[in-house]
């Protein structure tokens, strides 16, 4: 059975919903449990109640520069192909270290931990 109230819902998801559990209930699915799938199908396919306050609310498009600022900003700092420079050996990934390893041609890199990358790496600097 779902929970909460529907009053979130547009006019449009709600008919959907009805639409939906009527064909459920139509194959035998009992009543409860064609409703708790009709409302988790809108919610899938929609994000929810989508009026203000809703668990579906969208985002601003304020916040929608933001995150897209926020994301090419770090497609600018990391190249692809490229390991990040000015950083901690120990705060790169391994494959980060791994890259660094091969350019300096360090014996058994690919059979290395992390940690005996940064220290191999250290040594060989």
């Amino acid at each position: 059975m779902p929970r909460g109230s529907k009053d979130k819902y547009t006019e449009q998801q709600k008919r959907k919903a009805e639409h939906i559990e009527e064909t459920y209930q139509e194959k035998g699915v009992s009543d409860g449990e064609a409703e708790a799938r009709a409302w988790a199908t809108v919610n899938k396919q929609s994000g929810g109640g989508e009026r203000s306050g809703g668990s579906g609310e969208k985002k601003s498009p304020q916040q929608k520069r933001k995150d897209a600022s926020r994301s090419a900003r770090r497609a600018v700092a990391t190249k692809r192909g490229e390991p990040r420079k000015d950083r901690p050996l120990e705060s790169e990934t391994k494959q980060e270290l791994l890259q660094k390893a091969r350019a300096k041609n360090i014996r058994g890199r690919s059979s290395m931990r992390k940690q005996e990358l940064v220290q191999a790496l250290k040594k060989a600097s």
